[in-house]
């Protein structure tokens, strides 16, 4: 067992300090140590203060409280009078929170699924996303109303509790079916409005393309450097939550540039399911760019991403986007992918030239000559092109130009030969 404890504060600064997270971290494999720093990572986003940690060796499991009474008795003694909520870094049955929080004296315990549901609950801004996390709050709350009967206030304060959390705590299990059934009738209409914005979409032919990987490797910054936008931008886990959609071209031609909620190790396939719907313009996109932090372990964010668009059911064509190469040194790059810096501009025009080199069946490159005696029925089709450049003679006009593969045809008549 090994333990780790931070400064305790003095109690003069008792009432100003954040709620304090003790971690109970599990191990069962190899990857016990970035679940950990993930979860620190996870408890400052959440606007916490993290306290200390308890690793403990899973050989046998507790069915009652997972890592045993002898080692929550252990805890027990080691947190003395000291005030923390205590997150267990997995998951926690119903009955495991309240064995776990009654070995420890009553201290609130969460597992890792509602920490993140906290910060979800702190980053939703749209009306689809505040549906979403609330929804999710409730079906997680729903089943551990066990033995509190409708005195959720039980709960307390603080991580755990925001969002609904704070409005639904004298609610009973019938008050809270039947909002959940109201939030899923919502959320289905959303869902249609969605459906019918991508069908218009693609009546358009505007080529999607979406920022898809872990959370924190700098998606957003790069939605702001190839678009010119201004999207909230901060370093912290799922600081981006609600899609983001804008627009950028490549050689005058318009695409759609989405950005998506980050994945992360050991996302709860529950709460994947419960934000599938915010997820869709990911699986529906034309090309996907699978951005990893280069600076950082890219090889499991990596591996995490594929592993959750697998689930989801993804199958479009994608880039592995290296973002932060200034920030890394002697890294050694998979052969398949585009080194960027989003925040410096380094590799943005090189990862422009892959988009449209990996969309190049969607569209053509010709040159076209038009007879002026022709002009009016080229006027009529020019919306469905994009000129590069145009010259004019004594019997008409030459055009550059990249036209989508499925007008090709239109512009057959016109066609004095087609480059690369």
């Amino acid at each position: 067992m090994k333990r780790e404890r931070a400064d305790i504060p003095s109690p003069e600064r008792e009432s100003e300090r954040r709620e304090r997270i003790y971690v109970i971290q599990p191990v069962f494999g190899p990857q016990a140590e970035s679940l950990h720093a993930e979860a620190v990572a996870l408890i400052e986003s959440a606007g916490a203060e993290y306290a200390g940690t308890l690793s403990q060796t899973i050989r046998e499991i507790d069915p009652a409280t997972l890592i045993g009474q002898g080692k929550l008795a252990e805890l027990r003694e080691t947190l003395g009078d000291e005030r923390v909520t205590v997150l267990f870094n997995g998951e926690l049955s119903p009955s495991q929170t309240l064995n776990i929080s009654k070995a420890l004296d009553g201290r609130k315990v969460i597992d890792r699924t509602a920490l993140i549901l906290d910060i979800f609950a702190l980053r939703a801004e749209s009306s689809e996303g505040k549906i979403q996390v609330e929804l999710a709050q409730l079906k997680y709350l729903y089943p551990r109303l066990k033995g509190k009967g409708s005195a959720l206030s039980r709960l307390g304060g603080g991580i755990g509790t925001r969002g609904p959390g704070e409005t639904k705590l004298e609610t009973d299990r019938r008050h809270i079916r039947a909002r959940i059934h109201a939030l899923e009738h919502k959320l289905s209409e959303t869902e249609q409005r969605r459906a019918l914005l991508a069908k218009r979409r693609k009546k358009e032919r505007v080529k999607t393309v979406a920022l898809v990987g872990y959370t924190n490797t700098g998606k957003s910054t790069l939605l702001n450097a190839m678009t010119g936008a201004d999207v909230y931008v901060k370093d912290a886990l799922f600081a981006t939550l609600d899609p983001t959609a804008r627009a950028f071209e490549i050689e005058g031609i318009p695409f759609l540039l989405v950005d998506t909620v980050g994945f992360l190790q050991d996302l709860p396939h529950h709460l994947i399911e419960a934000f599938k719907s915010t997820l869709e313009s990911a699986m529906n996109c034309d090309l996907a760019l699978i951005v990893c932090d280069a600076s950082g372990d890219y090889e499991l964010q990596r591996s995490t991403t594929l592993a959750t668009l697998k689930e989801l059911g993804f199958a479009s064509p994608y880039l592995f986007v290296m973002n932060k190469c200034d920030l890394a040194e002697n890294v050694r790059f998979p052969k398949d992918c585009v080194r960027i810096s989003a925040k410096t501009g380094f590799g943005l025009e090189e990862l422009k030239r892959r988009i449209f080199e990996a969309l190049k069946e969607e569209f053509v490159r010709a040159v076209l000559y038009i007879p002026y005696s022709q002009m009016a029925e080229y006027g009529a089709l020019r919306g469905l092109l994009t000129e590069r450049s145009v010259s004019y003679d004594d019997g008409g006009a030459e055009v550059t130009a990249i036209i989508p593969a499925v007008y090709a045809e239109k512009f057959a008549k016109f066609a004095q030969m087609r480059l690369s």
